[in-house]
């Protein structure tokens, strides 16, 4: 009989070219790659240097999301000189190598990982690697996705294959309902600050549950998204009906006999019965309230309705210095309560929490109130067709009304890359993925969180607990 196996080695199985060594090193067939203006330059300059073509040009996107500008009025000029350099080498190295790129002012453009799912492009079981480590969102679609390096950009698209070590597999089934206000962002961070920044270092994380089927393609793209801050080289969700409704309609999906071919295959793409997972979590979330982070990692988070923490009530010396650094960093003191927090500055945007549904749950939040005085609030959709359909849908104008910034797409503030750029003591409330030292700026302070509780810190001034404005609305 044949072993059962998990959703992750029917992936690593199926798109293995051959077996390398006895440590668990494979020849890995990729089926897809996203290409950004930032990580891609020294891969197409080695290419070049050895007089090599890109072996399957077809099987890349190209896109341009981390230097540009996101001004509200969209324009092809970056912002200074590097960035300008970065994105006119991006055009030359598309056009040579014959890969389709979305420019500044293609109507598709936007951030790869919104963008990629939002065309069709990731479909479950692809293998799809790109140079970002947030490629793990596209586990939410049943696709094994993995952030690489520059050198690996190059012989990928050299040879669509990388040399790849198989990773430990780990579980995490996730119960109970989640209470009114509470999202996907709050489920991951609550994963992250149970298992630490490196709790799944090693591991391919497999998210399921009653909790998991319940959430939307783009919630379950949140999780995924951000398994990459507890230290996972993938994530995965066996694809269902939801991500089959997601994809029927996206431009670049299979048609016709095409796509029920597909279903048939798709409809295979499950953790066997009774396979062994090397590490096996529960996470029950029926008790959950809205998480923030108050350090300087992803697992320096806790319940709004906690206090910052006490360093000295932490037996671990190493631990404790980190804990005393990051609130030196942060300007907290322990016992400080976290509704207590004022903000400078609110941020909605990156590829973890920018989709229609983030901006819909934070205009919720803001509809009929205005951005508090001295609060520098910004929305920057995930992509122009996510900010075109927050346009027809009004919510852009229920954004603006309330004083927030309606920008166009790109990283923007998450990496502080272009001209989005905190300052030196500036506190921020953000949708992002990182909250480490100088992420948003040099000397600034990230508190993460969901789009709907950053909206709701923009209108009061400081971190609150979106639920009492829900509760008032």
């Amino acid at each position: 009989m044949t072993r059962p196996r998990t959703l992750y080695e029917k992936h690593i199985d199926s798109h293995t070219v051959c077996t390398l060594d006895d440590q668990g090193h494979v020849l890995l067939y990729i089926d897809r790659q996203v290409a950004n203006e930032y990580t891609s330059p020294q891969a197409f300059s080695g290419l070049r240097e050895a007089g090599r073509k890109a072996w399957r040009p077809a099987s890349t996107l190209a896109v341009v999301d981390h230097v540009n500008p996101t001004a509200p009025e969209r324009i092809a000029a970056m912002p200074d000189a590097g960035g300008a350099l970065q994105v006119t080498y991006f055009e030359q190295n598309c056009r040579d190598f014959g890969i389709e790129l979305f420019d500044v002012l293609d109507k598709r453009q936007g951030i790869e990982h919104v963008v990629a799912p939002e065309q069709g492009f990731i479909l479950p079981g692809m293998v799809v690697a790109a140079g970002d480590s947030h490629t793990t969102t596209y586990g939410a679609l049943g696709a094994f996705g993995f952030g690489i390096g520059t050198s690996e950009i190059e012989h990928l698209l050299a040879t669509q294959t990388l040399v790849y070590k198989r990773l430990k597999s780990m579980r995490v089934t996730v119960r109970g309902e989640l209470g009114p206000g509470l999202v996907s962002k709050d489920i991951i961070m609550a994963l992250i600050r149970r298992i630490g920044a490196s709790g799944a270092t090693g591991y391919a994380i497999e998210f399921s549950g009653p909790t998991i089927t319940a959430l939307s393609v783009e919630a379950r793209m949140t999780i995924c998204n951000m398994a990459v801050e507890a230290g996972a080289r993938g994530a995965f969700m066996a694809p269902d009906e939801k991500v089959y409704a997601y994809l029927a309609s996206k431009p670049r999906a299979p048609k016709g006999a095409l796509w029920e071919q597909a279903l048939q295959q798709w409809r295979t793409l499950f953790t066997d019965p009774g396979a062994v997972f090397d590490e096996d979590l529960e996470l029950d979330v029926g008790a959950l309230e809205p998480m923030v982070t108050w350090g300087t990692s992803p697992d320096q988070a806790a319940l709004i309705t906690d206090r910052v923490p006490d360093p000295l009530q932490e037996t671990d010396l190493i631990r404790r210095q980190d804990l005393q650094r990051a609130l030196r960093y942060m300007g907290l003191e322990a016992g400080t309560r976290l509704s207590d927090i004022r903000i400078s500055h609110a941020f909605i945007g990156s590829c973890t929490n920018a989709r229609i549904e983030d901006l819909r749950d934070a205009a919720r939040v803001v509809r009929g109130r205005k951005v508090a005085a001295g609060v520098r609030a910004m929305i920057v959709p995930g992509s122009t067709q996510v900010r075109e359909r927050a346009q027809q849908e009004g919510l852009a104008q229920v954004f603006m009304d309330a004083g927030f910034e309606w920008r166009q797409s790109g990283c923007s503030m998450c990496l502080a890359m272009n001209d989005d750029v905190l300052s030196p003591g500036d506190r921020c409330a953000s949708s992002t993925n990182r909250n480490f030292e100088g992420r948003q700026g040099a000397g600034a302070r990230t508190h993460l969180m969901s789009p709907a509780m950053v909206a709701a810190a923009a209108v009061t001034g400081h971190l609150v607990d979106v639920r009492s404005l829900v509760q008032e609305a």
